[in-house]
């Protein structure tokens, strides 16, 4: 008689951190457009061609590409930080 059964919640606690997420330029032009490249094949190509048709057809200033250790860690606080201060726009990315 006594035997109970532990019943344990599954949802988790959801903490939030309060930022705010600036808008969009109006338009990229003389903007520095960055990547943030998780390391999946092909991905340095994309951006390059990519990288390639912003300047020509959008008048983006300059490409920053840069890569994170590997695709299953989030990006160092160093690359991220020196995204932040470069770049007016960041684009994270993934191909295959």
């Amino acid at each position: 008689m006594g035997n109970r059964i532990r019943v344990l919640s599954p949802v988790g606690e959801v903490r939030r951190a309060g930022f705010t997420v600036p808008s969009l330029p109006a338009s990229l032009e003389e903007r520095t457009v960055g990547f943030l490249d998780n390391t999946k094949p092909n991905f340095d190509r994309l951006v390059s061609d990519l990288g390639d048709l912003l300047k020509e057809r959008f008048g983006v200033k300059a490409i920053v590409h840069r890569k994170k250790a590997n695709a299953a860690t989030p990006a160092s606080p160093e690359i991220l930080a020196e995204l932040a201060k470069q770049c007016d726009v960041v684009f994270a990315g993934s191909a295959d």
